[in-house]
C-alpha cells in the first residue's frame, strides 16, 4: 500500500559529548557510560538553524521531487514532540511554500513520540492508496530540535541530535524499488508518564522493552509474509547500541546484520532515524535489490512500530 519514492537526509556537523556538557543534564559520569556502554561519542547539532531550517535542508537535497511538486497531494510532518503553536501546521505551510508545495495539504502526526515517523509514512501511503490517484505522492518530513534537557538526554537511554529526513512516499505498486510489505504497531499506554518526565516511569518498562520490541518486529515479519530469518538488515532507530545488543541475543540475529553506524555520530534524531538509517545504508551499498529490511522505531508513552521494506 505505501513505497518510498524517495529519500533524502541532512546531516550537520557531530558534537563530542564532552562539549554538551553546559546544554545538557550529562555529567562526566554519564559522558563515560554513554561512551562507553552505549556506544555514543557525538550528536549531530544545527545551532545556526531552527526547525524549518532543519527540515528544508533534507528537503532541498531531494531531488526527486524536482518537476513533481504538482503531484504532491499531502505534506506532513512527523512530529516526537506536540507543537506548542496555535497553529501547529503554520511552519509546515512555510516551509511548503519554500518547496513549492502550497496546494498540498499539510497536517502533522503525533502522539507516538519518536514512532511518529514510520506512522507518517504508512498513513500517507493509505491516503494516496484511498485516493486512487496512481500518479500523486506525500513528501513526509522528519527531525527536531533538541530544545529542552528532555529532549537533549534521556538517562540512562540517548542522547538528542538534531539531523533530519525528507520521504517521498506514493502508493505502493508491484515492482516499486522501496515498498512497504507489511507494518505493526503497538502501544503500550501505561508508560504515558514518560512523555512528560523523559524517564521510565518504573523497571517494568526497562523489562517489556525488548519483549515488546521483539513482538513488532516479528508481527511485522508476518503481516509481510516474510521470516525473521530472511530479513536482510534490521534498520533501528538510534538510541543506543546495548539495547541493539540485547535484541540479537534475544532472537538470535546476528548484530552485524542491525544497522548500527550511525549511532555513534548522530545520536537519536526523533522520527527521522528508521529513514536516516536508510538512507545512509542505500548510500554505503548495503541495500540489495529484492532484499527485505525491517524498519523500526520506539516512542515514548510508549509506542513500538517496525516496518518491512523490501528494496
Amino acid at each position: 500500500m505505501t513505497s518510498f519514492a524517495a529519500i533524502s537526509t541532512f546531516f550537520p556537523p557531530s558534537v563530542p559529548l564532552s562539549e554538551l556538557r553546559e546544554e545538557s543534564p550529562l555529567d562526566a559520569k554519564q559522558i563515560r557510560r554513554f561512551q562507553r556502554f552505549y556506544g555514543l561519542s557525538a550528536v549531530c547539532r544545527a545551532p545556526e538553524l531552527d526547525e524549518e531550517g532543519l527540515l528544508l535542508a533534507a528537503a532541498a537535497k531531494l531531488s526527486e521531487l524536482r518537476g513533481r511538486e504538482e503531484r504532491v497531494r499531502y505534506l506532513v510532518q512527523a512530529r516526537t514532540f506536540p507543537s506548542s503553536r496555535p497553529d501547529p501546521t503554520d511552519a509546515l505551510r512555510r516551509i511548503g511554500a519554500e518547496l513549492g508545495l502550497s496546494h498540498a495539504t499539510a497536517f502533522s502526526v503525533t502522539g507516538q513520540a519518536c514512532a511518529s515517523g514510520l506512522q507518517a509514512a504508512d498513513a500517507c501511503g493509505r491516503l494516496l492508496s484511498a485516493d486512487g490517484d496512481p500518479d500523486a505522492l506525500a513528501l513526509v518530513l522528519a527531525g527536531e530540535k533538541c530544545f529542552t534537557p528532555i529532549a537533549r538526554c534521556v538517562p540512562r537511554s540517548n542522547v538528542g541530535g538534531e539531523a533530519s529526513a525528507a520521504v517521498l512516499v506514493r502508493a505502493g505498486r508491484p515492482g516499486d524499488a522501496d515498498r512497504v510489505l507489511g507494518t505493526a504497531t503497538r502501544t503500550h499506554g501505561r508508560f504515558h508518564d514518560e512523555v512528560v518526565t523523559g524517564e521510565p516511569s518504573s523497571g517494568e518498562f526497562n523489562k517489556l522493552y525488548p519483549e515488546a520490541l521483539g513482538e513488532v518486529l516479528l508481527a511485522a515479519c508476518e503481516n509481510s509474509g516474510t521470516a525473521f530469518e530472511d530479513i536482510d538488515l534490521i534498520i533501528p532507530h538510534n538510541v543506543n547500541t546495548i539495547s541493539w545488543q540485547a535484541i540479537a541475543d534475544r532472537f538470535a540475529f546476528p548484530l552485524e546484520r542491525i544497522f548500527l553506524d550511525n549511532i555513534p555520530v548522530t545520536g537519536h534524531c526523533f522520527s527521522a532515524d528508521p529513514f536516516i538509517n536508510y538512507g545512509t545504508a542505500g548510500q554505503l551499498g548495503r541495500l540489495r535489490p529484492g532484499a527485505r529490511y525491517l524498519l523500526t522505531a520506539v516512542g515514548l508513552g510508549a509506542t513500538f512500530s517496525a516496518m518491512v521494506v523490501q528494496h
